[in-house]
């Protein structure tokens, strides 16, 4: 099945990926789903144009990983043709990010959960790494993070749960995307809670029944953190050296 794919148009998807990135900045938006979904419709030859060109970027090339790339993903995933899930689940057993970990952590259940849009069990198990990673459960019982143990985790596995997020989620979600949103409103807490929906109506969303769990949530609604202990956390994270030292999606 694979031998009938053309070359060329392989080829031609992966320039169309490197002019899209140039031109939006690796940023997703309405005409880069268009030419995704485009290729998904056209049926066998349109998926399998599209999974070649995922193995070409990410096994045989070892391209940056781009959020492109998640959402090719994320169409394979749909697919009805058992031949191309068998050969996306042979390909990509584990997901299509590189799960890199200083401390040797294993990520392989959260990029799964968020795989299948499992955003509530993300959330949360994305929290226990988060302790986990700041040594609290090595130290003592608390599971929750104070603003004093964010720079005890460690930058590569911080960018590596933002990928997560990132990629699985279109560009959507993710601590980077709320860095972004926070620094665009000028560092105002109350503008930013309400952009990315925890505040509704001047109230701050109850957990876990009020959030919203799914990809139509506004951009930087996920992954959450506990803000009855006031912004020092968040604001700790958001200031962790991860992001003077990470500057694109790997």
């Amino acid at each position: 099945m694979y031998d009938r794919i053309n070359s060329d148009d392989v080829e031609s998807l992966c320039n169309k990926i490197q002019q899209i990135t140039i031109n939006n900045n690796n940023v997703m938006n309405h005409d880069t789903n268009k030419i995704i979904h485009n290729y998904f419709n056209q049926g066998i030859k349109g998926q399998e144009i599209l999974l070649n060109t995922l193995i070409n970027r990410r096994i045989i090339k070892k391209d940056t990983l781009l959020l492109i790339d998640g959402l090719i993903f994320d169409y394979l995933m749909l697919s009805q043709n058992q031949q191309i899930t068998d050969k996306l689940n042979s390909m990509f057993p584990t997901g299509i990010v590189q799960l890199k970990s200083s401390l040797k952590l294993n990520y392989e259940t959260l990029q799964k959960l968020l795989i299948h849009k499992k955003f509530k069990e993300a959330d949360k198990l994305t929290q226990e790494h988060l302790c986990n990673l700041a040594g609290l459960y090595s130290k003592n019982k608390r599971t929750w993070l104070y603003f004093t143990d964010i720079s005890f985790i460690p930058s590569e596995d911080l960018c590596t749960l933002d990928l997560l997020w990132q990629i699985y989620s279109r560009g959507k979600f993710g601590f980077s995307i709320q860095r972004k949103i926070w620094i665009l409103n000028n560092y105002n807490w109350e503008k930013f809670w309400v952009q990315i929906g925890w505040v509704n109506k001047g109230i701050m969303r109850r957990y876990p029944q009020e959030f919203i769990w799914n990809i139509n949530a506004p951009a930087g609604h996920l992954p959450l953190f506990n803000q009855l202990r006031g912004n020092q956390v968040l604001s700790s994270l958001f200031e962790h050296i991860a992001w003077t030292t990470n500057k694109s999606i790997k």
